[in-house]
């Protein structure tokens, strides 16, 4: 019989410091949750962009918005803004930025960050 797992995000199994934030990883059911804090400054094109080397973030995001709020652009030019509460699904191929003064912070649980933001 399987038996059940627990972990925390306050015990990440791995940490990426990137510029104007960080983001905390946990491995589970195959599955890695992942709990981003981006202060405000922060965009993807600037913080992220120089390590995925990529034209814009090719990573699918589904999660759920804690605190602060950010933009999202996609390729074909769709924008969108996130807050508290509210739940994203968010295709390859976009652009990110905090807006406001408040410090953003949301989980991901698509499974597909495990080589986000990794150098």
């Amino acid at each position: 019989m399987a038996s059940m797992e627990k972990k925390s995000l306050t015990k990440p199994d791995e940490t990426r410091p990137i510029d104007h934030g960080k983001v905390e990883l946990v491995r589970l059911g195959g599955v890695t949750f992942s709990r981003l804090t981006l202060q405000p400054g922060w965009k993807w094109s600037l913080s992220v962009k120089p390590i995925a080397k990529t034209h814009s973030c090719q990573v699918h995001h589904v999660g759920h918005v804690i605190s602060g709020r950010m933009a999202v652009k996609l390729d074909n030019g769709e924008e969108i803004e996130y807050g508290p509460s509210d739940v994203y699904d968010i295709p390859p191929g976009h652009d990110a930025w905090i807006v406001g003064d408040e410090t953003f912070v949301g989980v991901d649980v698509s499974g597909e960050m495990a080589g986000y933001a990794k150098s």
